[in-house]
């Protein structure tokens, strides 16, 4: 069976090397699962034998106190992979507008309902930068997915450019998706996000995950924010009813409560950003501006890198699988210090000394 790639495949190394890898391919908070979080799951882990609460209504609550909208503008799911696929299904479009490179679930979940997909070049030379242009794109369209910051380039969306983005999409009745989960990492988050839009459009909404930002990608928990209530009630029905499990509630819940966790995040994230950023410009990679938990660079040389620094335990993300990009294009997560370190060393030894 050939399955779609992501970062994160760390069992497949192990089978293969008998031990784990320091995993750069996937953009997991460093910090790890919250002290709090683990305490919160070991003592709850009594209540795992029945079946969860399918209104999710304690994680709702504490969703609505920390993104300040009321409950009933909030929608969770299996991680936000999950809802994706459920607003696709709720809405069915026959047309729909991605940006490329960006991440590979948006265009899977389209063409599971049969729709018809026009995509947004980024350039290079644009540091992949969303330009004025796009407006040209947006007619005749049903849905418009962006993720800002975006998935593999790291780079924010002009908030003016992505206000007259959501104008245009009211004014041809089109929902317009906004991926903020990975905004959590920024220093720019409260600037950035669109969410003090969401009661000027009806038709816009954001999506948000603790996946990344609270390292809890195996438990599989997102969320989605809109003031239009009717389209939430259809992205709620397009799913089975159980669809977030105990555990991941009340991880969430928990998650949530911990202020500290997550300043500490976005302090380390933009330090280590920009130590990684420096280490990599000085081994000589071209390496692209990234305002989240993740770097985008490119290598001109004729060198398996990929290969070789899995031999020395260290898994980075191929990004060919991504539209526009090839073999060249690498991305990295911000990690801890002494991790960074150490790729900073391998990579240098690779290119450098190689």
């Amino acid at each position: 069976m050939c399955l779609k790639t992501h970062g994160g495949d760390i069992y497949s190394y192990i089978r293969e090397k008998k031990v784990k890898p320091i995993d750069f391919s996937a953009n997991i908070n460093p910090m790890g699962l919250p002290k709090d979080v683990k305490k919160c799951l070991k003592n709850s882990i009594n209540s795992y034998e029945s079946y969860p609460d399918i209104y999710c209504n304690k994680l709702v609550e504490a969703i609505s106190l920390h993104e300040n909208v009321r409950n009933e503008q909030i929608v969770c799911g299996n991680g936000a992979a999950d809802i994706i696929y459920r607003m696709c299904y709720a809405i069915h479009p026959k047309k729909a507008l991605l940006i490329a490179p960006t991440f590979s679930e948006y265009e899977a979940a389209l063409k599971q309902v049969g729709c018809e997909i026009q995509y947004y070049v980024l350039k290079s030379e644009n540091e992949f930068k969303i330009q004025s242009d796009i407006l040209n794109l947006i007619n005749g369209l049903k849905i418009v997915f962006i993720c800002n910051p975006n998935n593999p380039t790291g780079m924010l969306i002009d908030n003016k450019l992505l206000y007259e983005i959501a104008i245009k999409c009211r004014q041809i009745n089109s929902y317009l998706i906004i991926d903020e989960c990975f905004l959590d990492f920024t220093e720019e988050k409260e600037n950035t996000s669109f969410k003090k839009y969401l009661c000027e459009f009806d038709h816009l909404v954001i999506l948000k995950a603790f996946t990344k930002s609270f390292a809890m990608a195996g438990l599989r928990l997102g969320y989605c924010i809109s003031s239009n209530v009717e389209f939430l009630k259809n992205i709620y029905k397009a799913s089975q009813p159980w669809s977030v499990s105990t555990p991941a509630q009340i991880a969430g819940v928990c998650a949530l409560k911990d202020k500290e966790y997550i300043n500490k995040t976005i302090y380390n994230t933009a330090k280590e950003r920009k130590y990684l950023t420096k280490g990599l410009k000085n081994i000589g990679l071209h390496v692209f501006e990234s305002y989240t938990n993740f770097i985008l660079f490119k290598i001109d040389y004729n060198i398996d890198l990929y290969g070789k620094l899995y031999e020395k335990g260290i898994l980075i993300r191929k990004c060919n699988d991504f539209k526009e990009l090839d073999n060249r294009y690498f991305r990295i997560a911000v990690k801890s210090h002494r991790d960074n370190i150490i790729i900073l060393k391998a990579l240098n030894e690779i290119i450098n000394k190689g």
